[in-house]
């Protein structure tokens, strides 16, 4: 792990941006130490198109004594493109701009291989950022693709609870992997979120093995998230991490 650059913003949290080989990420540090960590899960754009969203979650944790991190995911921001996954996404955009249903195949192409890259490049990041003395405590991961979530939880038993969002296509695969999980989960669905289906978000939460599991709906669509959904995330993260 290397450390590209340093800041202290003016809450006081020392936001560092690191180098994990080729992999792009950036650590948030509140300024009591040491502190559990959240692992900050994102969509695909970029880290630079999501920073705005990252820090501002970041800087929330921090107030709640958390630490954070993000990475960047395969084939986003300045790492190398995937030829594959623009393939993919190019065929989603053609499926949903003619109304057509998104088959199986579309969505398995899109979602399996970068779940496959960057679960353990997740895992890679956590044995880098554990042994900082800032860093101490349980485990959480929260928002981004929620595939990447489910085989975090699943394989990753640093992990000791997470935060889902039920925003993005689930190959039918992870469905099967979701009935392993069983750490604590707080799911929440945008309930007419135009880009997601509705019944498999339900379908997905009843497949969740966990014996603790909430799921929290909100009317609005993909972006409309109320900032008092992000309020009862953040209670849920602090009852099991800290």
């Amino acid at each position: 792990m290397h450390i590209t650059s340093e800041r202290r913003l003016d809450d006081g949290v020392l936001e560092r941006e690191f180098t994990l080989g080729e992999i792009p990420g950036i650590l948030w540090t509140p300024a009591a130490a040491p502190a559990p960590l959240i692992l900050l899960g994102h969509p695909p754009l970029g880290l630079r198109t999501m920073y705005p969203r990252l820090v501002a979650r970041a800087r929330h944790s921090a107030a709640e004594g958390f630490a954070t991190a993000t990475i960047e995911l395969p084939g986003s921001g300045d790492r190398p493109r995937w030829p594959a996954a623009e393939r993919a996404r190019a065929d989603l955009r053609r499926a949903m701009g003619a109304d057509e249903p998104v088959g199986d195949e579309i969505i398995d192409a899109l979602v399996l291989p970068l779940v496959d890259k960057a679960v353990p490049e997740w895992q890679a990041a956590l044995d880098a950022l554990l042994p900082l003395p800032e860093i101490g405590g349980p485990v959480g991961y929260s928002g981004g693709v929620i595939s990447i979530g489910i085989r975090l939880a699943v394989v990753e038993p640093r992990i000791s609870a997470a935060v889902l969002f039920a925003g993005s296509f689930v190959p039918r695969a992870l469905f099967e992997e979701a009935r392993q999980v069983t750490i604590p989960l707080h799911v929440l669905l945008q309930w007419d979120d135009e880009g997601n289906d509705r019944q498999a978000a339900l379908d997905l939460f009843d497949a969740f093995g966990s014996e603790e599991k909430s799921l929290h709906a909100h009317l609005g669509g993909h972006t409309g998230v109320p900032p008092f959904a992000g309020d009862a995330a953040a209670q849920f993260l602090t009852r099991h991490l800290k």
